[in-house]
């Protein structure tokens, strides 16, 4: 399951390394959560829908399969979120729940964000941002 800053990158092109690890990875493989497709859009309505990005947007989710956020999705939540604030672990809400999503999914978070490394608990991440 992409994270949203993984997909920002591969949407924008800009680092040559997550487009590597993309390509690697047969395309039905490759998920993302509703959530992270909600970042999405409201990236582009901030910025008033720019036609460039908005295209590269659309045309990345087309490409990927849309997780919807259920009912095993929120109680993965409920248990993620109790967890990490026992442990001090700070996420933001939609974080909490793109993790959740993973979780729920038994799928690896691929992710730029170091903070999902410190869920533990045999929650899987993946780093495409270093080799």
């Amino acid at each position: 399951m992409l994270d949203t800053n993984i997909a920002s990158h591969i949407i924008k092109g800009d680092i040559a390394l997550v487009r590597e690890r993309l390509v690697a990875v047969p395309i039905h493989r490759v998920v993302v959560s509703s959530v992270t497709q909600a970042e999405l859009r409201y990236g582009l309505a901030k910025r008033s829908y720019p036609k460039g990005l908005t295209t590269r947007v659309h045309e990345f989710l087309i490409r990927v399969k849309i997780l919807p956020w259920d009912k095993d999705a929120a109680i993965a939540y409920g248990d993620l979120r109790a967890r990490c604030e026992a442990a001090g672990v700070t996420l933001s809400p939609l974080d909490l729940m793109i993790a959740a999503h993973a979780k729920a999914v038994n799928a690896i978070l691929v992710t730029g964000d170091k903070a999902f490394s410190m869920i533990g608990d045999g929650f899987r991440v993946e780093n495409w941002t270093t080799p």
